[in-house]
């Protein structure tokens, strides 16, 4: 064996270590790039996302909890901020439609729902009218707190939204943290946006929407109010004293309690196709427990057979349904009505008995829609009301008296004067009351469906009108009526006045004398 001297090995080994020290020794000097598995996101993208959880985490936290409810005035309202690309403030009065404020420009709008009139604040103003004249100053404070209130609640709802959100996305506090902190800098630069650009003067020129939209020429606009404030001040209480008694209404009416037998008839007309009649008729059946549905007619518009399907709802109505024929009802939309269960038609002066009373009518001569026929409304009114007269005698006659009356149009109800004790009629879309030279009653009454297809025709609504007739079962005679009247399209409005029949007064004379109301003027065929 050849023996290496120690010199050599140790030569060797050196030789042997020297690349592995010069790729050490290069390695820490230019290290080889390494390859990256994932691709990390450009600046732009990473701010873009950030923004976008920032906003999503506020807009969520305002949505859940950046609410507050304020009492403002008589009312119980809603504050809320939202995202908005335009500002401003939006107030809803549900269901009525909401109007629009152009307040001021900023990411955020200002939403305030008034949820429902508080009936005890109300009572308060009507006890004591003197607080309407403080009442301008008691809603400016009571916003005012509101408002303060609001943006406290609206800071911690962005704060804790975005922060929420950002650790959910991000799962790191400190990211979270500076989505909490943006978002508290984005909501006060536009608070601050929002009191540079303030305009108080918005409130004056609002945008309606809704049913709403008909509020400007029904109250006046804000400008008329700011100016002429004293008289918008009496409007006001007289708007919430109608409202606070209808918490109350049946304690408001004059002193008549009708007996539990008295037999309550409830007289509509001239509904012209309105579907809201009848919700309205079966409420008034159901809350005056009416035992006899009395419509003077026009309840169609055309009277074609189309039209035919809206007169079912007559059947589920609760009560029975006498009908006369007006001028808009067709012999075709008759005869569907006598087809249907629980109506009664009267024509050509047929009488009938229902609930205790005995019923005679006549249907409308004339079919308005039609224009092939000659305009002669006066002289056939006066015909078809002697041909109903006629047979009120014969009834008479017979020994079967009849109670009630029904005509659609006044001038063929004027011809019975004599014969009966009370005639019911519409036509003129709105209420009247009479007593006729020979004692006998006429009542028009007002249109139930606040003149239907016609009710934005003229410069206000028409009004929705019905009565309740409170007749004796003994002697059949009328001792009293409650005349009942909405507010027609876009209106709130609500009355109910009970009038006594004069005979039934205190010391009135057994006999009846004429009414002072104005007679009707004489009948057209233009309602």
């Amino acid at each position: 064996m050849v023996r290496v001297p120690l010199a050599a090995r140790n030569t060797v080994n050196q030789l042997r270590k020297t690349p592995r020290a010069l790729v050490r020794h290069y390695r820490t000097r230019r290290p080889h790039p390494t390859v990256e598995l994932v691709h990390q996101p450009h600046p732009w993208a990473r701010a873009l996302g950030l923004v976008t959880v920032v906003v999503l985490g506020a807009w969520l936290g305002l949505l859940i909890v950046g609410n507050v409810r304020v009492p403002v005035g008589p009312m119980n309202t809603t504050m809320t901020l939202r995202p908005s690309l335009t500002g401003g403030t939006k107030i809803n009065v549900s269901p009525l439609g909401a109007l629009q404020l152009d307040s001021h420009h900023a990411p955020v709008r200002l939403d305030v729902n008034v949820d429902q009139l508080d009936p005890v604040r109300s009572q308060a103003l009507v006890d004591h009218p003197e607080r309407l004249s403080g009442l301008q100053d008691e809603v400016t404070r009571d916003v005012g707190h509101g408002t303060l209130d609001l943006a406290v609640r609206s800071c911690v709802a962005v704060v804790a939204g975005a922060t929420t959100l950002g650790l959910a996305v991000y799962r790191r506090p400190r990211r979270a943290l500076a989505c909490g902190g943006l978002a508290l800098t984005l909501l006060a630069a536009s608070g601050g946006t929002a009191y540079a650009t303030w305009n108080p003067g918005s409130v004056l020129e609002p945008r309606f929407s809704g049913l709403l939209s008909s509020a400007p020429s029904l109250v006046g606009n804000a400008r008329s109010i700011v100016t002429e404030f004293d008289v918008y001040q009496k409007e006001l209480a007289r708007l919430v004293t109608n409202v606070t008694k209808l918490y109350d209404a049946t304690s408001t009416l004059p002193a008549y309690a009708p007996d539990p037998t008295t037999i309550r008839v409830l007289h509509v007309s001239d509904i012209h196709l309105n579907p809201a009649s009848w919700k309205i008729i079966a409420s008034l059946v159901e809350q005056y427990k009416v035992d006899v549905i009395v419509d003077s007619g026009d309840t169609m518009d055309h009277g074609t057979a189309a039209e035919n399907g809206f007169l079912d709802p007559i059947e589920d109505l609760g009560a029975p349904y006498v009908w006369v024929r007006g001028n808009h009802d067709s012999r075709v939309t008759q005869r569907y009505l006598e087809g249907l269960k629980n109506v009664h038609v009267l024509d050509d002066g047929k009488a009938t008995t229902i609930a205790g009373l005995r019923f005679s009518g006549i249907g409308d001569p004339q079919f308005t829609p039609d224009r092939s026929g000659p305009p002669d409304a006066s002289q056939s009114q006066e015909l078809a009301g002697a041909r109903l007269a006629a047979a009120l005698r014969d009834q008479r006659t017979a020994g079967t008296p009849v109670d009630i009356a029904v005509a659609h149009e006044p001038a063929a109800a004027r011809m019975v004067d004599g014969t009966v004790p009370l005639v019911l009629s519409g036509h003129l879309h709105h209420e009247e009351m009479e007593i006729m030279k020979n004692g006998t009653r006429l009542r028009v009454e007002g249109s139930t469906g606040g003149s239907g297809l016609r009710a934005i025709e003229g410069k206000y609504p028409d009004p929705i009108e019905a009565s309740i007739l409170y007749v004796d079962r003994d002697s059949r005679r009328l001792q009293a009526w409650d005349a009942i009247e909405l507010g027609g399209l876009g209106l709130t409005t609500a009355e109910v006045s009970r009038h006594l029949a004069e005979e039934n007064q205190p010391g009135a004379t057994p006999s009846p004398s004429p009414s002072p109301s104005p007679s009707p003027s004489p009948a057209t065929s233009s309602p």
